[in-house]
């Protein structure tokens, strides 16, 4: 399941210093280039031992202290809107909190699909089809995270940070959960909504006709479906004996019957229930 039994980080853990070396401020806001490619705007910076810490505002009260190691380079940022600036603090405390605390995906999952009654290989069908399991994910049109919420409905749902995994998963199976009740639990229906949204879907009687919808309903319920069988495959048990196995069986004990009863040989001969199937 894309080693989602393997922890989300963006950095390996490092052991932190007790002494604080001099601080390095920057003139302007810089972004921070880590090894794995993201990157985290910030108004200044301070190495201590082993990390560095980025600030994010004017101010010491918010800040993120990555292992010096896994940053790349420095560059200077562009001017950003002050929205976008929000959406890129988001993403940098949610990879802060990471580093801190990695994330098993599959656990918050099951929490959030035994909390709404859904099966955990839908939403996690769901998450494949939305994000890859980006946790950082953001659609052109928006949306954020590994349910790829759209802002509106993340704030609807109760989701402050989109980027926060355990929040995202949680708000968009309720989400999927609502949208199934709506549509008496047509599945079908219920993702094309999830997509393209339930004024589309009820303007069009089911699945809208944009490519798009059609494409992303199909690939989630062939991605579920597949789950079920390979867990259907794996619940199977052992195969028995093979025809063959079964013939040379009926024949041994037919052989050894002969001896011991050879006026009655030539009647003899293998029940039902040893023939091979």
């Amino acid at each position: 399941m894309l080693g989602m039994n393997k922890a989300f980080k963006i950095a390996g853990t490092a052991v932190i210093a007790l002494f604080v070396a001099t601080a390095i401020r920057c003139l302007a806001a810089d972004s921070a280039v880590l090894r794995n490619g993201f990157s985290i705007r910030h108004e200044r910076r301070q190495v201590i031992g082993t990390i560095t810490r980025l600030f994010l505002d004017g101010d010491d009260a918010s800040f993120v202290d990555i292992p010096t190691i896994e940053i790349d380079h420095f560059e200077t940022a562009p001017a950003e809107p002050a929205a976008q600036l929000k959406t890129a603090q988001l993403k940098m405390q949610t990879s802060a909190k990471l580093v801190e605390h990695p994330l098993d995906l599959d656990e918050v999952v099951r929490a959030a699909s035994g909390t709404y009654r859904l099966d955990p290989d839908l939403v996690n069908s769901v998450i494949r089809a939305e994000s890859g399991f980006n946790v950082r994910a953001v659609s052109p049109k928006g949306a954020q995270g590994l349910m790829q919420l759209m802002p509106q409905t993340a704030s609807q749902l109760g989701v402050q940070n989109a980027f926060d995994p355990q929040a995202n998963v949680e708000g968009g199976t309720r989400y999927l959960r609502e949208l199934l009740e709506r549509y008496n639990f047509d599945l079908i229906k219920a993702l094309a909504a999830y997509n393209a949204g339930p004024r589309r879907v009820e303007q069009y009687g089911g699945v809208p006709p944009y490519y798009e919808t059609k494409a992303y309903v199909a690939r989630i319920v062939r991605d579920f479906n597949q789950k079920k069988l390979a867990a259907k495959a794996a619940a199977q048990p052992a195969p028995q004996k093979n025809a063959a196995n079964k013939s040379a069986a009926a024949h041994a004990s037919s052989t050894k019957v002969h001896k011991s009863n050879p006026q009655t040989e030539a009647k003899v001969a293998p029940s039902p229930a040893s023939e091979p199937n």
